[in-house]
């Protein structure tokens, strides 16, 4: 009888050089080269220019107005991204395909046409706006309008991250832990609940980080009132429209840093996480 010998290895040392030199190319032209021409142009305002934009209070009040609106954008699609994957993965209903597509809307849907769109819902004459006018509450061009917004362009990334965990996840040992005599509470805090931890903490810092660098759904409805509702990418922009491109390039790489920083901690706690639930 013919036989094959698939003794050989099917991807040698041409193979591996091949691809890690397209790997190493892509990923120099994409983000190294950019993040270095970062660098080397905004380090040419010296420590001393760093020290001033960190002090200025119009980009102290962008800074934190950026990061505290992500950050909380990023809590509330904790949950709701849970909530709308359980519900996906978990229940059969009428409509549920239609839903299921419904939540990539946001990836899919331009940015500037969703900052439109939430903009005349939430304004003062809009649909959701003129139900809390009458009580002195505004919602455009409010941080709480920034605050939904980012809620809308993050939300898919919870739900994608979290359903196919819960998808994959075996039927086995819930039905193990409930012959054993737990409660729908203990299977859920004790059995689900620490294998959805790493899915929804990089679930979570992908919305997050998405939310800090918004700029067109953002736009429209913070009304970008300089002190109050200018985000940080916003500024940027205005900086380089001024011409003043050390400056621009210098508050991008202080965001840069920062998001790094925080990014990186979360993929610590992601990691350290992942090593108890295994």
């Amino acid at each position: 009888m013919f036989s094959l010998n698939l003794r050989t290895k099917p991807y040698g040392k041409t193979a591996f050089g091949i691809g890690l030199g397209i790997t190493v190319t892509y990923l120099s032209l994409i983000v190294i080269i950019p993040l270095a021409a970062l660098f080397l142009k905004s380090s040419s305002i010296g420590w001393e220019g760093f020290l001033k934009l960190l002090t200025d209070d119009r980009i102290v009040a962008a800074l934190f107005l950026s990061f505290g609106a992500g950050a909380i954008a990023a809590f509330i699609n904790l949950f709701l991204g849970f909530l709308f994957a359980w519900v996906l993965v978990r229940y059969e209903f009428p409509g549920k395909s239609l839903l299921d597509s419904i939540v990539d809307l946001p990836f899919t849907l331009p940015t500037a046409v969703a900052g439109i769109a939430l903009t005349t819902i939430y304004s003062k004459n809009g649909m959701i706006g003129k139900l809390f006018d009458p009580y002195g509450i505004k919602i455009a061009y409010t941080p709480a309008g920034i605050v939904i917004a980012l809620v809308f362009i993050g939300f898919p990334f919870v739900v994608r991250t979290v359903q196919p965990v819960l998808e994959e996840f075996p039927k086995e040992l819930e039905e193990s832990a409930y012959c054993l005599g737990a409660n729908r509470w203990q299977i859920f805090t004790k059995i689900i609940f620490p294998e959805l931890i790493p899915s929804l903490v990089t679930g979570t810092a992908m919305a997050f980080a998405r939310g800090i660098g918004e700029y067109g759904s953002v736009v429209f409805i913070s009304g970008n009132l300089p002190g109050k509702t200018e985000i940080l990418p916003l500024l940027i922009v205005t900086k380089l429209e001024q011409y003043q491109y050390e400056e621009a390039t210098g508050i991008a790489f202080i965001m840069l840093v920062i998001s790094f920083g925080i990014l990186l901690g979360i993929n610590i706690l992601q990691t350290i996480s992942a090593r108890r639930s295994g």
